[in-house]
């Protein structure tokens, strides 16, 4: 009888983190202009978005880095008693995002977006991250593969088996940006919004498959 020729393996998922200071701030602004007609709410969504834009401008950030998105125009509805649902205005909204490339500017770009458009801007947020994510992204797969070794490493040890080539490698797919370690800090005297970077991380996952020997 021919001796037993199947190739015993074990598969080992590993995960990492690694973690860098942040060179890319992106900026949600949303604006939103509540106006008793179609045409003044329109014009002047339009104004605060051109103001909102020309003011980011002015802080050296590139057309590239400016868009435009999610314009809309809906009419404002309120219950009346006796009335019934009735037309009390008209909000026209639009989202401008913009992607600021030196965070250490990035207080005086939110300062100034919010001056030029007043009470008809909208913060929506930010995220830190990083213009080419490739260097920290590839800390996060070496410390993935580190883990997963171990782990393997580990599990052959317990076999009474020892660690062979490598069969095949699978990676996962996971968030599709990096998560931010930041924090914003209101400054009470000028009632700005300082931004401290802190660090962003980016992580990666990895399955491995290792032929065990005896």
């Amino acid at each position: 009888m021919a001796g037993d020729t199947s190739i015993r393996t074990i598969t080992v998922t590993g995960t990492g983190t690694a973690e860098a200071p942040p060179d890319l701030l992106t900026v949600s602004v949303g604006v939103e202009c509540r106006r008793p007609s179609v045409g003044s709410a329109y014009a002047d969504a339009g104004t605060a978005s051109a103001a909102v834009s020309g003011a980011i401008r002015q802080h050296g950030v590139a057309d590239a880095d400016i868009r435009t998105s999610g314009l809309n125009v809906r009419p404002e509805l309120v219950w009346r008693e006796g009335e019934g649902q009735q037309v009390a205005g008209y909000v026209a909204s639009s989202v401008v995002t913009v992607r600021v490339r030196r965070v250490a500017a990035a207080s005086a770009v939110i300062a100034a977006v919010v001056d030029a458009g007043g009470d008809d801007v909208r913060l929506n947020g930010l995220e830190l991250g990083f213009a080419d994510e490739s260097s920290v992204l590839g800390r996060a797969r070496e410390a993935a593969w580190q883990d997963a070794a171990a782990a393997a490493g580990q599990f052959a040890a317990l076999a009474s088996a020892r660690l062979g080539p490598v069969a095949s490698v699978l990676e996962h797919p996971l968030s599709s940006g990096p998560v931010p370690v930041a924090r914003l800090e209101r400054a009470a005297a000028t009632d700005a919004m300082g931004v401290e970077a802190g660090h962003a991380s980016l992580s990666a996952s990895v399955t491995v498959v290792w032929e065990l020997l005896a």
